[in-house]
């Protein structure tokens, strides 16, 4: 009996040390990718208005501004926030929630990735949604940053490619996008290959080993400023006295900021994640300049082809943003006539109306006029005509909603739309300038008979706001917040 003990004291043993080590890995691995996503993230805060900074990830993304706020120099675009000192878990849980929805509507698939997990701070969580922001929008900058020739291909939009991903409208659905999602790795390691280390007879094989004496970092270095380079200095230097040159050099000389360390990399499996997006900066700012040169030339198109495939790709999204808002008014439609709750549907319509905020720039910027009389095309006129008829629908549900209020609650819904609506009334401007005066004599009369009730309404509201309900009847808290704010 002693014997099976002692063999089984050392089974338990070993196997303690196996689940030790890997865990030790993983660790590694979290530390490692902590520190690099931490400083890509800072690279892009910083040209947020204000400039922001990640100190601690884990901690720092709970609440979602942030998160927000990088989502929002990605993509150029402005999305709601929750701000300020006192903040709630609720607050954060709607704030994340927010980027979520709009990381869904990029078509970005978030596996096992929720709201609760990241105002958590859970780490595997947090780094797998980096990752994916990461992914994508480092993808979106490679292609982005192909030549314009490569955004005319079969393979891409360019309408999409003249969107840049800073500075862009959201694009509806890209092609691109998913191609090279799915195989991001081969596409990078691709451009490596053919941009420098096969010219040097240098074999890369992967993102992880094949960068870990540094020589790889330096062939790229290579392909773009050769001045910079030497590389048979670099074939007899260390690894970790390489990589420490490649990254200085890279960050002083070529503008790629720093996101790893020699340590971070001199490892027996370093990062793959980590590497990828290094790398990528680099791909971000210089795109392959020999692209086509197997075929020893690149094919040109004329001006008048070109204004085709823009066209032809124009009218491709345009129909793709009708496809978007069809499916969004039937989705509209069916929630309004559910059973859900007040405040269930209250959730439904400002997910809605997230997904609306999120398109209007885009969908705006497509139905500028492309003919010289200020006509738009046919699939354009389609387009505004959806999209004018999504937002009655989302305002007359919000009114709804507002009047569906208990008691005195929903009169004040009622009274609060009639005022902004009066204010939001723009007065024409006649060529007869009486007529104009009386106009707007007729539009004061108004303004003053909606707000004459003003203080009435604002104490009674006060009031309710103070006690979170009517009669005793609980109200919706987000609904009541929202229009404390308005």
């Amino acid at each position: 009996m002693a014997q099976f003990k002692d063999v089984a004291m050392r089974k338990t043993t070993s196997l303690n040390l196996v689940t030790g080590f890997f865990q030790y890995l993983r660790d590694e691995q979290e530390s490692v990718q902590k520190r690099t996503f931490t400083k890509w993230i800072n690279s892009h805060l910083a040209k947020h208005k204000p400039p922001l900074e990640v100190n601690d990830l884990f901690e720092d993304i709970k609440d979602g501004v942030k998160l927000l706020a990088l989502l929002e120099v990605l993509s150029g675009q402005r999305l709601p926030c929750e701000q300020g000192r006192q903040l709630k878990r609720i607050h954060w849980v709607s704030n994340i929630g927010t980027a979520l929805k709009f990381l869904e509507g990029r078509r970005i698939k978030l596996v096992n990735i929720n709201a609760t997990d990241i105002a958590d701070g859970r780490p595997s969580i947090v780094l797998g949604l980096m990752w994916t922001i990461i992914l994508y929008f480092q993808i979106e900058e490679l292609t982005s940053n192909l030549t314009a020739l490569q955004a005319l291909s079969s393979s891409a939009s360019s309408v999409d490619s003249m969107a840049g991903s800073e500075t862009g409208s959201p694009p509806m659905k890209r092609k691109v996008i998913t191609k090279f999602q799915g195989n991001a790795k081969k596409a990078m390691l691709r451009w490596v290959q053919t941009t420098a280390t096969n010219r040097l007879g240098i074999t890369v094989k992967d993102f992880g080993p094949s960068w870990r004496s540094g020589v790889a970092f330096h062939s790229v270095i290579h392909a773009i400023r050769p001045d910079l380079v030497d590389m048979d200095v670099v074939k007899t230097r260390s690894n970790r006295d390489n990589l420490e040159e490649a990254f200085s050099v890279a960050e002083n000389e070529l503008g790629i900021p720093r996101l790893l360390d020699p340590e971070d990399v001199d490892v027996d499996k370093p990062d793959e994640k980590s590497i990828m997006t290094y790398v990528a900066q680099f791909l971000k700012h210089y795109p392959d300049p020999h692209q086509s040169e197997a075929d020893g030339h690149q094919e040109e198109y004329d001006p008048q082809d070109i204004e085709l495939m823009l066209e032809r790709e124009e009218r491709k999204v345009l129909r793709e943003v009708k496809v978007w808002l069809d499916q969004l008014e039937r989705d509209v439609l069916c929630l309004q006539g559910s059973e859900e709750s007040l405040a269930d549907k209250y959730q439904a319509f400002k997910s809605f109306r997230v997904q609306y905020e999120m398109r209007k720039k885009h969908v705006e910027s497509l139905l500028q006029p492309v003919h010289r009389d200020g006509k738009l095309s046919v699939d354009q006129a389609v387009v505004k005509q959806a999209w004018d008829q999504l937002s009655v629908r989302l305002l007359d549900w919000h009114i709804h909603l507002d009047k569906s209020l208990p008691g005195p609650l929903g009169v004040i819904g009622a009274w609060l739309h009639r005022a902004e609506l009066s204010l939001r009334e723009d007065v024409p401007i006649q060529q007869a300038h009486e007529e104009t005066a009386n106009i707007i004599h007729r539009k004061l009369e108004q303004h003053k008979e909606v707000l004459k009730n003003l203080e009435g309404h604002r104490h009674a509201f006060q009031q309710i706001h103070r006690d979170r309900s009517v009669n005793g009847v609980p109200v919706p808290p987000d609904q009541l917040q929202d229009m404390a704010e308005r």
